[in-house]
């Protein structure tokens, strides 16, 4: 494939995959961010930090009907960077990865790509919402969970990589490895520093609704990408031997 091609159908991939996320963000988590907000300015009247007056809730209102315009903006935004990623690691990976059709294969991608980077950092470090968090430690939380990102993909990686090196059942072998690996990352990584304050029925209800925005991306980058690859890719053979 040229690499004008792949560029264009990696960036229009993760752009649309990026589009569905913030729409369905926008759909199903932002009514648990309105409510969340919405103790969180209780606490600041309670507290006498922000007075309870109609410039107060002007202002809000304001913010919030801009922060609330941007979110589909930022998930096409995110969705790209994301899916050049992506993109990325399917073209190097394609060959490896079985199934006999490019969409089988990208959303297979796309699965392994949302457990290690995405939902084994989310059972350590669970999104919460706005109410949950001390502002002091926010620097600390986002090095935490970053950084198990970070060992959590370069540890598959480094475990399919050597998968390469065995045949047969005995790749098993790599994928039980990573699960040890990471299951010890797990337990050696400390724990979210903060307090939970906010009722536990909101707090629950606002992590499943974000782990079904964020696999709405990886699904829908996976379809979209082997969609277009397989359509390019097809057209290529086609040229080749008419």
């Amino acid at each position: 494939m040229k690499t004008i091609f792949f560029i264009t159908i990696v960036l229009i991939s993760g752009a649309f995959a990026g589009l569905i996320h913030g729409t369905v963000n926008f759909t199903i988590v932002e009514p648990y961010l309105d409510e969340a907000i919405g103790i969180e300015n209780h606490n600041l009247f309670e507290s006498g930090e922000e007075e309870d007056t109609p410039k107060f809730w002007v202002e809000y209102e304001e913010y919030r009907i801009w922060q609330k315009s941007g979110q589909i903006l930022a998930g096409i935004i995110l969705g790209t960077s994301v899916g050049a990623l992506f993109g990325i690691v399917f073209l190097f990976s394609r060959n490896s990865l079985p199934g006999n059709h490019d969409v089988k294969k990208s959303v297979l991608l796309a699965g392994i790509m949302w457990i290690t980077l995405y939902f084994i950092p989310f059972l350590k470090y669970p999104a919460n919402p706005p109410t949950v968090g001390d502002g002091e430690t926010v620097v600390l939380r986002a090095i935490l969970y970053l950084s198990f990102i970070a060992i959590s993909g370069i540890g598959a990686l480094a475990f399919y990589k050597l998968s390469k090196k065995f045949k047969n059942n005995k790749k098993f072998v790599s994928l039980i490895g990573y699960g040890i690996f990471i299951s010890a990352v797990f337990f050696i990584m400390p724990e979210n520093p903060d307090e939970i304050t906010a009722p536990m029925n909101l707090v629950n209800e606002f992590r499943f609704m974000s782990v079904l925005g964020v696999s709405s991306f990886w699904i829908s980058v996976g379809i979209i990408l082997g969609l277009f690859w397989n359509r390019f890719e097809s057209e290529k053979k086609t040229i080749k031997y008419s």
